[in-house]
This record gives structure tokens, sequence and C-alpha cells, in this order.
């Protein structure tokens, strides 16, 4: 059985001073799957993220839930807080209350916290149906195709060459040159581009 917890964030008064962090607390708490669901005024903040590692050890969450401000600004912070915890990082699902919600219905408190609570319950679900990610890594080889043996493509893998790379150039004709190659004279020098 998949337990999630929730932690919703106030962000002080910038998402706690629209939507109903209380009412939208104990509206997610009853949501299926959710083990723990919390609040905390700055859950970005150390105090926060031990509020979240603890949660995760005493409840035994496998995946966790954080309804705060965009993933952009946070995401790698509550990442390394959920490894911290010893659960894979990839198992965080972010709702973005601030920007979503506080931010766009600052004069409509009800509509705010609604919008929270239908923001959560989607992230809850994504997060019931996320698989752990793990990072690996493949060796490159410094190689370098160049597709066109025209005069561009010619040009591209002499300077690739020219800066130690390895370099395979492939032209579907039986020569290069590309369009040059049909001219009789090229400009400025009027040589012959054959």
């Amino acid at each position: 059985m998949k337990r999630t917890g929730v932690f919703i964030c106030w962000c002080g008064s910038n998402i706690g001073g629209v939507v109903d962090i209380p009412a939208a607390l104990e509206e997610v708490s009853k949501f299926p799957g959710v083990a723990y669901a919390t609040d905390y005024k700055y859950m970005c903040s150390e105090p926060g993220q031990e509020k979240i590692i603890n949660a995760i050890k005493e409840h035994k969450l496998d995946r966790v839930v954080v309804s705060a401000c965009s993933p952009r600004l946070h995401e790698n912070t509550f990442r390394k807080a959920i490894q911290r915890a010893g659960l894979n990082p990839y198992m965080l699902e972010i709702a973005n209350i601030r920007e979503h919600c506080s931010w766009v219905h600052q004069n409509d408190k009800e509509k705010a916290t609604l919008k929270a609570i239908d923001l959560i319950r989607r992230a809850v679900a994504k997060a019931g149906k996320i698989e752990p990610l793990y990072e690996s890594s493949i060796s490159v080889k410094k190689r370098v195709l160049v597709i066109g043996g025209g005069i561009a493509g010619m040009q591209a893998a002499l300077d690739v060459a020219e800066a130690g790379y390895e370099v395979v150039l492939v032209e579907r004709e039986g020569t290069v040159g590309g369009k040059m190659a049909m001219l009789d004279k090229t400009f400025p020098t009027l040589d012959c581009s054959a």
C-alpha cells in the first residue's frame, strides 16, 4: 500500500494569507493514500525540511507531496530533503499553490482554497503512480558526424577536426563539394571549382 505524506506550506502570508490552509489540510487528510498530512509556515526552511524528514521516518512514507511554491524555486531543496530521509529523491510531487492559487485569486479566498485542494488532490493521485528513478551515466566518445559534403559541411568537418575531434563526413552524392562543384569559376579569385 502506498503511503503518501502531504506537506502544505503557508509561505508566511504569501499562501496562508489567501488560501485557508487549515481547511485545505482537513480536506487533504481524507484523500485515499494519504498516510500523513501537515502544514508549516515555511516548508523550505531547515525546520520545515526536518519536519518532512522526520515524518518520512516516523510514518514510513514512500512518497511525498509538497504543496508550496513553484517547483522551479524549491524542487531540488525538497528532493535533497527526502533523500536525506532515505527516500528516493524522485518520489516527490509538488503542487504549486502559490503561483496557481494565492497569487491569482487574491480577492477570493474560497476559490483559492478550493483550487488548492484540487491541485493537491491531483498531486496526490500523480504521486501514487510515480516510480523511483535512478541516476546513471554512459561514456561518450568525442566524435562528430557531419551530414552533407557541401562547402558548409566540409568547413564544419575541417574546423572540428582542427579542434582535435574525430570527424565522420557523410555525403549522399559520389563526390563532395555540393553545388560548388558544379560551378566553373568561383568568386572572388575566379578559380576553377573543380
